[in-house]
Formats: C-alpha cells, sequence, structure tokens
C-alpha cells in the first residue's frame, strides 16, 4: 500500500457483519468510560500547563523553587523542572487513578494499586529526569551563545531523540517490564522461518510480561540497529492460536522490514532540530517574556512558557502524526497479507485481537483523527477482504457468530507459552 494513501474502511462494511451488537456495545461503553477520565486528564495538565506558561505564576514558581537550592540559574532549571512535573503530576493524578479504575472494573488491568502507583512513580522519574537534563543543556547553551546556541541546540536535539530510539529498548523498557527469550518450540522455528521469508534480520525475539499488568494482547518492535528486537506479550502467547500470532508477528516483521522505527526517528530528529530555529525567531518577541515573568530566552524562568509552547505543538501536531501513523500500520497489515498470504487467518486474528482489547471497532471519526494511531478493527478486516479479491482468493466471510477458538487452538497457544513456574521465575 502506498503510504501516501490513508486507511479507510470499505465503505460497504457493516459493524453487525464480523461483531455482535453486544460486543459493539461494549466496546464502545467501555471506551466512553475510560475516554472520559483520560480527557479529563489531559485537560487539567494542558490547562495548568497553560496558566503557568501564559502568566507570571510559571516564572514566580520556578525563581521560587530557585530559591529554595541555592540560587543561581542551574538551581533555578532543576528546582523549576522538579517544582512544574510535582504539580503536574498530583493535580493530575487524580483523574489518572480515576481512568485506571476503569480498566480494573473492565478486567483490563490485572495491576495492584501498590504497583499502579510504582509505575507512576517510575514513569515521573524517567521523564523528570530527562527533562532536568534537556533543560539544563538548552538554557547553557542559549546563556554560554545568544547568537549561535540554536545551531548546537538543533544539533543536539537531533542527537537526543537518535539516542533515546536506541537505548529505550534496553535502558527504559526493562524498568517497566521483564523480558525473556521467546522459547524454544514449534512457534519459534515458525517465526524464524517468516523472518527469513520476509527478508528480516531479527536480533531478538523476547517475550514480556505484560500479564502482571494487563491482559491486553499487543506486540511490538523497537530499536535500532543492535537494539531491535520484535517483542510479543505473554497475554497473546497464552490465549492466542498458533496461526494468529504468526500473523502479529508478521505484520511487526513489516515495520522491520520497512525499517519504520528507523524512518519514525529521522522524521523525530528533524522536528527536533527544526524547533530549534523557531525558538531563535521567537526570541525577538520581547513582550511575551516581560508578561509571563522571564527576562528572555535564556532565563530560566522561561521554562514554563517553553513548556506550554511545546504542549501546543504537540496538540497541533496530534492529527498529523496520528495519520502517519495509521499509514504506516495499514502497510505493515499489507506487508503481513503478502507474506504470509492469509486473508482469513488475517481477519479472525483482528477480530480476536480488538475483542480481547475490548475495541471500539468503529470509533467516532473526531477519536479517529485526533487519538486513532491505528486503522480500526473494521477497516483492517475490510482491507484483509479488499486484499483477498484483489489476489482472487476466498475472502474471509461474516464473523458475527463465530465462536471462541477451539480446544486444538488453545493448545497451540500453551505449546508456545512457558510453563507457570518458568514464566514465575522470570
Amino acid at each position: 500500500m502506498p503510504l501516501s494513501a490513508d486507511p479507510g474502511a470499505d465503505p460497504g462494511a457493516e459493524p453487525g457483519r464480523d461483531f455482535t451488537a453486544e460486543q459493539i456495545a461494549a466496546g464502545k461503553a467501555f471506551h466512553a468510560a475510560l475516554r472520559a477520565w483520560s480527557l479529563a486528564a489531559v485537560g487539567v495538565r494542558g490547562c495548568l500547563t497553560a496558566l503557568l506558561g501564559l502568566t507570571p505564576l510559571g516564572a514566580r514558581l520556578v525563581e521560587g523553587a530557585g530559591r529554595v537550592l541555592g540560587g543561581g540559574w542551574v538551581a533555578q532549571v532543576v528546582g523549576g523542572v522538579l517544582a512544574l512535573s510535582v504539580l503536574e503530576t498530583l493535580v493530575g493524578l487524580p483523574l489518572r487513578a480515576r481512568a485506571e479504575s476503569v480498566l480494573r472494573s473492565w478486567g483490563v488491568s490485572t495491576r495492584s494499586w501498590a504497583g499502579w502507583g510504582r509505575d507512576v512513580v517510575k514513569g515521573w522519574g524517567l521523564s523528570t529526569g530527562l527533562l532536568a537534563a534537556a533543560a539544563l543543556a538548552f538554557f547553557a547553551l542559549v546563556r554560554a551563545d545568544p547568537g549561535g546556541w540554536w545551531v548546537t541546540a538543533g544539533v543536539g536535539a537531533a542527537g537526543l531523540v537518535a539516542l533515546l530510539s536506541l537505548v529505550v529498548p534496553v535502558l527504559v523498557e526493562p524498568v517497566f517490564a521483564r523480558f525473556t527469550p521467546l522459547p524454544d518450540g514449534p512457534l519459534r522455528e515458525e517465526l524464524a522461518e517468516l523472518a527469513a521469508a520476509a527478508g528480516v534480520r531479527v536480533r531478538q525475539s523476547l517475550v514480556a510480561d505484560a500479564s502482571r499488568r494487563t491482559t491486553s494482547l499487543n506486540a511490538y518492535v523497537s530499536g535500532l540497529g543492535a537494539t531491535r528486537r520484535i517483542v510479543v506479550f505473554d497475554t497473546l502467547l497464552a490465549s492466542a492460536p498458533r496461526r494468529q500470532v504468526r500473523l502479529v508477528v508478521a505484520h511487526e516483521l513489516g515495520h522491520a522490514r520497512r525499517r519504520d522505527v528507523a524512518r519514525l526517528t529521522l522524521l523525530g530528529m528533524l522536528a527536533a532540530a527544526a524547533a530549534m530555529p523557531a525558538l531563535a525567531v521567537l526570541r525577538a518577541w520581547r513582550g511575551l517574556f516581560v508578561a509571563t515573568g522571564s527576562a528572555g530566552l535564556g532565563d530560566p524562568r522561561a521554562l514554563p512558557l517553553l513548556l506550554a509552547l511545546a504542549g501546543l505543538a504537540a496538540v497541533l501536531a496530534q492529527p498529523g502524526q496520528m495519520l502517519l501513523s495509521r499509514r504506516i500500520e495499514a502497510r505493515a497489515d499489507r506487508d503481513a497479507l503478502d507474506l504470509t498470504g492469509d486473508a482469513d487467518g488475517f481477519a479472525q486474528m483482528q477480530r480476536s485481537l480488538a475483542l480481547a482489547n475490548r475495541a471500539d471497532v468503529d470509533p467516532p471519526r473526531w477519536v479517529r483523527v485526533w487519538f486513532g494511531s491505528h486503522p480500526s478493527a473494521l477497516e483492517r478486516i475490510a482491507a484483509a477482504r479488499g486484499w483477498a479479491r484483489e489476489h482472487g482468493v476466498a475472502e474471509p466471510g461474516p464473523m458475527a457468530g463465530m465462536v471462541p477458538a477451539d480446544a486444538a487452538e488453545a493448545a497451540d497457544a500453551a505449546e508456545a507459552s512457558p510453563p507457570p513456574e518458568e514464566a514465575a521465575a522470570t
């Protein structure tokens, strides 16, 4: 599929063809409940960021935090980052907890509240530490070279994006999950043959212990070069037939073959680099800095303003990012179909994943535009039928009345998974 074409559902596709009314209603009810609290959390944090960044309140907070740490611009940067991050986390925490309660009530989250709290703290520590390091480097460059800082900063920002793509798989992902090699057996052999057929050198095929946190089924590819890996959730291995696991991995091999991680990393590097000359232009807008309580771009008290502008840029870029993501995912779906030739299995796999993950199989358009990183389940099933028609093979039939995997398929899934005692040991 050409990347220029946005995936869309077959105009004739009907949700009732592949999902029962009860299944469709359950997915919509779950996402409506979750979306309400998630959007409220985003909205509250956004309003707080705007309030602190577009008024003198944020500058005063940074100044006060810096004074507590001994004064000076370094203390202001570090203290400001800590104060802003703590305040934002505390304000949004009740709403995030409500969203977690929805996940728990629907049986999607398997975490204890203590486990959820640990994940919040870990995420806060990683994001705050990274922000503090980046802010220190930024203000140091602006103060050291007022005229040409943006060139060095652009190179540094692009380098940081590349570095994160390299190190996140080996340094950050293990903070939230344990990874073990895919166990020996028929599934591992099939996947190795699949990778060879795709022309992809799989450096690592790993299993993540996602079941400690969720019942969702998933897989993903991450990393660059020596850190590139394909990761399969243990929940997928435990519950999906081997045929469906094979198709999920075929999709991930599509990403690897197209070097999607590298392409997205390059795009992120360009965006990060381009932000620096944009800020250099903004520097001339003295009135904005004065109105928000700072003396200029090199003043750490401008940190809340910069964060507010970054948040605004992220909001404006969101629809474009989601559109690009949907195109990339649709292309990986096409690659999986080309690689396996299994349109019927692909359609069944998408239905199974949608039900297991309680997906909204036909989300409202505004949700798709702003939050749809993947084509909907209906779009992906329709794509499988379109591929079958294009290649003159049997088109997947209606699946609304399909029963869960039979005993033989369940046995396949159990065979592909490590025994319980082995999983517990990892």
